[in-house]
């Protein structure tokens, strides 16, 4: 099976400067903080009323729903001082979930401390955090939430039982607590961090390509309106064409306006030519084809790269004579790979195509350095350096994600992987069903 090698365009820009803490805008809403602390609020009070009223459990009842009054007096004190659907600034949803760490250590003091099964609440702020904060502000809270818990263990009053029996957990288990409590915040935070990064990576990345794609369609959309264009300019310019010819006839020809009108009657014909040409249908004169012979099709995708110091050697093989569908996003998706190749390639690229009656393969072959082992599994995520430290600079792997995604949205399978020793450099192929790539008969 021939193969490509699949470098991916990825233009190394300097990277903007991160917003000041004070002035970055966070990724949730006032609303979301408040509903999220009037839940807290909710079960925060139905639980020490029932352990109260309904256990009949006796603790400073008073001090804890002072507590919970806290939190309802800066909900009412956030709801009038901003909107709710405004985005909240990254120091304002730190300090919010600083506080809701505060206040559940608080609670928590008044009943029992690292005793009470509440205590694994804490890692609901943190994961929180970690969806919506840098990781430096996470990393920030969940500091002061282990200092909390710590202080737990030194600062707390009885846990909270029925009256005439006496319940006490031994010291190592608090500690176990304790720890279970720390590894719970470092995996929930790690994990939710982990995977809000990749979601805001694909977007970008998802946003890229539809940015590609619409400059593609628009580059289409350019020919039907200069064919619109040519259609409408045709009757003034063949009535300016007439009358200019009429005069001309009506003029002496020593009259020295006929010389005038010969030219106005020539250029009025040479913008006929031009506006027929414009308006010819695509297969007949526009330079982007909508079919093309597939050996064409390729030296069109590899003339931009020609002459930049690496021999691009095109070969095809297949069943009888293939004309394919020029799709703006397979013309797109192969120029940025063989882009890549050149890029890479120590002295040769070659792009090679193979059909038989069910399939067509497209492939890019350079002889750089290849990609290092522990990237290729990972190829196709975007933001991804694809090349080896010691071979060619990489890129952020952009470039492969949109062209992987192009080429996946018109029916193809890739395969990417390194050359067999004793060759070098990479190998990237694109395989179609026939049917799908094939243009329909004329």
């Amino acid at each position: 099976m021939i193969v490509a090698p699949m470098t991916t365009t990825a233009t190394h820009r300097e990277p903007a400067p991160l917003p000041s803490f004070w002035s970055a805008t966070s990724r949730v809403r006032f609303r979301t903080l408040i509903l999220l602390r009037w839940l807290a609020v909710f079960g925060q009070t139905v639980a020490v009323l029932f352990v109260r009223y309904v256990l009949n459990v006796d603790f400073p009842l008073t001090w804890a729903l002072v507590a919970i009054l806290v939190s309802v007096a800066l909900n009412f004190f956030l709801m009038s001082r901003r909107r709710s659907q405004d985005l909240a600034r990254e120091w304002e949803a730190a300090g919010q979930l600083a506080y809701d760490v505060f206040q559940l250590a608080v609670l928590l003091a008044l009943t029992g401390g690292l005793q009470n099964p509440f205590v694994f609440l804490f890692v609901a702020p943190v994961a929180v955090s970690a969806t919506i904060l840098r990781p430096s502000v996470t990393a920030m809270l969940a500091a002061l939430t282990f200092a909390c818990v710590g202080a737990l263990a030194v600062w707390r009053l009885p846990l909270p039982w029925p009256q005439g029996s006496d319940f006490h957990i031994p010291q190592l288990y608090q500690l176990g607590l304790a720890a279970a409590v720390f590894i719970g915040l470092g995996f929930t935070s790690v994990y939710a961090w982990r995977v809000a990064a990749e979601e805001e990576r694909l977007n970008i990345a998802l946003a890229a390509v539809q940015a590609v794609l619409a400059r593609e369609q628009t580059l289409s959309a350019l020919g039907g309106l200069a064919a619109a264009a040519a259609h409408e300019l045709g009757t003034p310019l063949a009535t300016i064409h007439l009358v200019a010819k009429e005069m001309a006839r009506s003029l002496p020809p020593d009259d020295p306006r006929a010389e005038d009108l010969q030219l106005l009657v020539a250029q009025s014909e040479r913008c006929r030519a031009i506006l027929s040409q414009l308006s010819a249908p695509r297969e007949d004169g526009d330079v982007i084809l909508a079919r093309a012979p597939i050996r064409v099709f390729l030296e069109e995708v590899t003339a931009p790269h020609e002459g930049l110091g690496t021999e691009i050697v095109i070969s095809t093989q297949g069943e009888g004579p293939l004309d394919v569908r020029r799709l703006p996003e397979i013309v797109h998706a192969l120029s940025g790979i063989v882009e890549n190749a050149v890029g890479f390639a120590n002295a040769r690229v070659d792009v090679d195509a193979r059909w038989d009656h069910d399939a067509v393969e497209i492939a890019v072959r350079d002889d750089g350095p290849g990609f290092a082992p522990g990237v290729l599994n990972r190829l196709g995520e975007p933001y991804l350096t694809e090349r080896d430290a010691e071979g060619a600079a990489g890129g952020l792997g952009l470039g492969f994600f949109i062209a992987k995604t192009l080429l996946e949205r018109t029916g193809a399978r890739l395969d990417v992987r390194n050359r067999r020793p004793p060759n070098q450099g990479a190998i990237v192929s694109a395989r179609w069903p026939r049917a799908a790539l094939e243009a329909p008969a004329l």
